[in-house]
Order: C-alpha cells, then structure tokens, then sequence
C-alpha cells in the first residue's frame, strides 16, 4: 500500500493515532478484568496485532514524507509489475499534485486518480511512456534475456 495523496496522508495519520490509543487502552487492561471466556493470550495478541498496524502505518506515513521531502529519488525495478507504483513514488517526488499531473497530460483530474488506484492496469504503453515523460522520470535498465528454449 502506497499514500497516493495529501488526503491519503491525513486519513493515514488519523488512523495511527487511533490505533496508538487502542493500544494504550489495550495495555492499560487488568488482565484480571478479562471475562471468563477470553484467553489470557489475547491481550498480548491484540497487543502484537495494533503494534504491527503502528509500524505498517508509520512504515506508510515516513515514505510519503520522505518522497515529498526529496530524500527518495529513485526506485529499482525488478518487473515490469513494479513500474505502476514508480509512476505513482515519481508524481509524489515531484511534488505534483494528480490535478497536476492530469493538466500536464491533457485528462481530467479524476482519471489519475482511477488509474494509480488502480495502479495504471489497464492503461496502454503508450500512455504510460506519456506520463512518465510529463514526471520527467528517466529508465535505465538493463534487460536480460533466457537463453532457455
């Protein structure tokens, strides 16, 4: 999951901070509160469950920043799979906005917003090479072909 806008953004800190209050209140808990048809293992499994959510949101909130920030400015692609969400990581490294992008390229701005959450399936090569030229990203890669049969 990428953040894909300053509104994704501000949902996504919105929901940390609420995930960090559950786990308080989580861990604020007398286990002896429990009732009697709960575990006494599953205070430490939510525990452990809205940590990992904390960490995935942070981990999610820290690389927009930085893409925004200009402290990542390139991605290495192993698949083809992978060029969608570069596109997405370059519109936010330039700090375009999707109206922008969508100006720049001629489409209205709800398209962009369709294609990358969709992350561009569908779109034709074509259109991608149009946007990628409107980000001003630049490819070089090397292709390695099979030699099997």
């Amino acid at each position: 999951m990428i953040i894909q806008n300053q509104r994704q953004y501000n949902i996504t800190k919105t929901h940390l901070a609420g995930f960090e209050e559950g786990l308080i209140a989580n861990d604020a808990r007398d286990p002896k509160d429990l009732p009697a048809n709960i575990d006494a293992g599953m205070p430490k499994l939510m525990h452990d469950a809205i940590a990992s959510e904390i960490e995935e949101l942070r981990h999610q909130l820290d690389h927009y920043e930085k893409l925004r920030n200009g402290q990542i400015t390139s991605r290495e692609i192993t698949s083809l799979y992978e060029l969608p969400i570069a596109l997405i990581e370059a519109r936010i490294a330039a700090r375009l906005t999707q109206r922008e992008l969508a100006k720049r390229i001629g489409v209205a701005e709800q398209q962009i917003q369709r294609w990358e959450a969709n992350e561009y399936s569908g779109v034709n090569l074509t259109r991608l090479q149009e946007i990628a030229d409107a980000l001003g990203v630049q490819m070089h890669d090397t292709i390695t072909y099979s030699s099997a049969a």
